[in-house]
């Protein structure tokens, strides 16, 4: 959904700026999409993940009232102390929910904004991942996970924040992830003994984050 966000906009943008038709009015309104992205955040982490969501909801539709002129900057900007409130909430409840979920499904999906999420993926033919991480950091252990159809393939977004994928330390990664002011990389182990054949292929981009694969 985010990435269908992304494109959308970019679209709407291109045609404003070559103009072959006139989307400034339509672009007012862009700050309810991030709104629904919050919203799909919230559903997907079936609320247990609450910080991170309610906050870009908050940024969003405060963003959105001064694009319709409902409210002026000098009087959205007075609550700016309640991004430091959601900090701290989301430290403290980050100790109380320090468990990682696990799951067997064959494919896997993580969104973390302003916050933290581990999953652990047991699946005896994992398939792919789509980890998604804003502001916040995203891990996915496959340690215990075994690939039926190899390649799997995982997208991972970082957007001032990381992404770990943590896999067994003989699994044979290919990264093809593209770094805009940020990084990617395989910090494992060298080993003698590795997979001849393509275990998994890690895509995706990060700006201003990282991506890493670890054991």
């Amino acid at each position: 959904m985010f990435g269908a966000i992304v494109v959308l906009l970019g679209v709407l943008l291109l045609l404003d700026t070559t103009g072959l038709v006139p989307t400034r009015s339509a672009l007012l309104y862009a700050p309810s999409l991030f709104v629904l992205v919050g919203v799909w955040a919230l559903v997907q982490s079936r609320f247990r993940n609450l910080v991170g969501p309610v906050v870009l909801i908050g940024v969003a539709g405060a963003w959105q009232l001064v694009a319709l002129d409902y409210a002026t900057v000098d009087q959205v900007v007075v609550f700016w102390p309640v991004l430091v409130i959601a900090f701290g909430l989301s430290v403290l409840l980050g100790q109380f929910r320090s468990a990682v979920r696990e799951t067997d499904d064959a494919f896997t999906g993580a969104f973390a904004a302003f916050g933290g999420v581990e999953k652990r993926n047991t699946s005896k033919s994992f398939a792919g991942a789509d980890l998604t991480a804003i502001f916040g950091g995203t891990e996915l252990d496959l340690r215990d996970a075994e690939i039926a159809d190899r390649p799997a393939q995982v997208n991972a977004v970082a957007l001032f924040g990381g992404v770990d994928v943590v896999v067994p330390r003989e699994w044979n990664v290919r990264l093809d992830v593209l770094p805009v002011l940020g990084g990617a990389s395989d910090d494992r182990a060298r080993t003698e003994s590795r997979n001849e054949d393509v275990d998994l292929v890690v895509t995706g981009f990060a700006a201003f984050g990282g991506v890493a694969v670890s054991d």
